[in-house]
């Protein structure tokens, strides 16, 4: 079966299990302080677009869109474990850049984990670059922040 990629409501029962896995996920590997994660909640709102994977079904990755001023930030990026290899991260991915450029948003940003390996591979290929702090992040060595131009 095919992977499909749709607008949801972070409050959905498959988001909200995805959510509070990343969110789990997050806090085993950094400190509280660390964490930039947006809590569901803060998902469901106008600023934000909420994109879920499904693949028979199942809600099986999420990402999301948030609205900034002249750009807009990348989140809540998640996979379940059972379902990577599938594409689903890079298919959400580019659905939301595609939404960015129909806002005539001229950059995408997000924050990620120096730990998080797979996640550098998955935004480097889709051609993000590294870049210092952006809006309210400051350095931390936990960090790593990516860039894309949308041109």
């Amino acid at each position: 079966m095919s992977v499909i990629i749709r607008s949801a409501d972070p409050r959905d029962p498959g988001a909200t299990q995805l959510l509070q896995a990343s969110q789990a996920l997050m806090r085993s590997l950094f400190a509280e302080d660390e964490c930039h994660f947006l809590e569901i909640d803060a998902l469901a709102v106008p600023s934000v677009h909420f994109r879920v994977a499904e693949r028979n079904g199942a809600s099986i990755g999420c990402g999301a869109l948030a609205i900034k001023d002249g750009y807009g930030e990348i989140k809540s990026m998640f996979t379940d474990p059972a379902a990577r290899g599938l594409g689903a991260a890079g298919m959400i991915l580019s659905n939301l850049e595609t939404t960015a450029r129909g806002m005539d948003l001229p950059w995408l940003r997000l924050e990620t984990g120096t730990v998080l390996h797979a996640a550098h591979r998955l935004y480097e290929r889709h051609g993000f670059v590294s870049c210092g702090p952006f809006g309210d992040y400051a350095e931390h060595p936990a960090s790593l922040f990516y860039e894309k131009h949308l041109d």
